[in-house]
């Protein structure tokens, strides 16, 4: 499993940061979580959840709405609409670089969210809510106490969570347009709905709105004892369970091909490698006899850059075997030798003067390898730890001249 780092921008030209979790097998489908109200996208429960669900096969984007954690603009110009149209853009950052995500899934507020800009995405399939409000009209009792005081002013500073936010009167005023459970009875995704009968922040008569509006297929998962936050993890990964279960149902067809092929596990001897398809642009499924892992190009070149480019493998393995070579060899000797790190390099060069060239400009492969030793070592001893470098497997079977057999295996 892994994690990409990305940015988008919302319809106000801001930028907004958020983090994918990647599997390391199959992607069965991908998502977006939306984050409690004033939370980010390292709030505990949305870290645990969409990481949970990355190792069970599912992509997830979890991002920072516009004025919170690591993105741009101003809390204190936002409003639910604009949390609505942020969802919107991650969704399109997501198809333009990635797969159109087939599942929403919002906590609290976030919960609200999804549930309205569900319609507004074709290719979601389902919808899951946590602890979330049937509206969001439902929040405006937080601001009770300010009501008066927007009326005298254009903004007002509340305490919330333990910290301070300027709320402008345009935000009580949008909540105004979302008091209505219409856009639920006409969701038509498959719904499921997770809420603690002991939530203190949103009431569970909330998650009976829900329900009660929204035609099947839906579903409800009580969280008996958990709080508002699902501030145990253990609590966090049941819904991670849970929901990864119940979303396979409403895959596609081409994304449950994917499921399937991923419990199709050829037996694979030690030594031997097998690369398949993950899609039909350049991410592969690299299996050995116990490991996985996917290899991509990035997205300038066509791929989804969800792992590392074929180069990059390789001088991976040059790297992982020099760094190795030179521990093995330092523990047998007992050099004090407490740390390595090599970089490494790929690229071409034209070799117009290179032995053995044709008359035609040609290029030739250049690999940079630099190693970084670090321990109490004198001369000698770093220049008998480059030679050994040098002698690694890899190193000499890139040295060496390669024999490439390949066939065509029977129809």
């Amino acid at each position: 499993m892994s994690q990409a780092v990305v940015t988008f921008k919302n319809p106000q030209g801001e930028s907004l940061a958020g983090v994918l979790e990647i599997p390391s097998g199959p992607i069965k489908s991908y998502a977006l979580f939306a984050h409690c109200f004033t939370c980010s996208k390292n709030n505990p429960a949305a870290t645990w959840i969409t990481c949970a669900l990355a190792s069970q096969g599912i992509a997830v984007l979890r991002f920072d709405f516009t004025g919170l954690g690591d993105s741009s603009g101003e809390f204190s110009h936002t409003n639910f609409s604009s949390n609505v149209q942020d969802l919107l853009a991650a969704a399109q950052y997501l198809e333009d670089h990635y797969a159109a995500p087939s599942l929403l899934i919002g906590h609290s507020l976030g919960g609200s969210a999804v549930l309205a800009a569900a319609q507004e995405l074709v290719a979601v399939k389902a919808v899951a809510t946590i602890g979330a409000p049937a509206t969001a009209a439902h929040l405006k009792h937080l601001f009770a106490d300010s009501y008066h005081q927007l009326t005298q002013q254009s903004s007002v500073e509340v305490q919330l969570g333990g910290r301070a936010f300027n709320i402008r009167r345009q935000f009580i005023e949008d909540l105004e347009k979302y008091n209505s459970v219409a856009h639920i009875h006409a969701l038509n995704k498959a719904l499921l709905i997770f809420h603690s009968p002991a939530d203190t922040i949103v009431s569970i008569d909330e998650a009976a709105r829900i329900y009660t509006a929204a035609k099947h297929p839906k579903s409800f998962v009580s969280l008996d004892h958990a709080d508002h936050l699902l501030s145990d993890s253990k609590d966090a990964y049941y819904v991670a369970n849970v929901l990864s279960a119940w979303v396979g149902r409403y895959l596609t067809v081409e994304q449950a091909a994917v499921k399937e092929n991923a419990t199709d596990v050829p037996v694979i001897q030690p030594g031997s490698v097998i690369v398949r398809e993950c899609d039909k642009k350049f991410t592969r499924e690299i299996l050995t006899s116990h490991h996985r892992l996917i290899s991509d190009e990035p997205i300038a070149l066509g791929g989804t850059d969800l792992g590392f480019n074929p180069y990059e493998l390789l001088l991976a393995a040059l790297g992982s075997c020099t760094s190795m070579t030179l521990r093995m060899y330092a523990n047998h000797k007992q050099i004090d030798l407490q740390d390595i790190q090599v970089e490494l390099h790929h690229d071409r060069i034209h070799a117009n003067d290179c032995a053995g060239c044709d008359e035609h400009p040609q290029q030739i492969d250049v690999i940079t390898r630099v190693i970084q030793l670090t321990g109490h070592l004198d001369e000698k001893q770093r220049t008998r730890l480059l030679e050994i470098a040098n002698a690694c497997p890899v190193h000499k079977t890139l040295n060496s001249k390669i024999q490439i057999n390949t066939s065509l295996m029977d129809a």
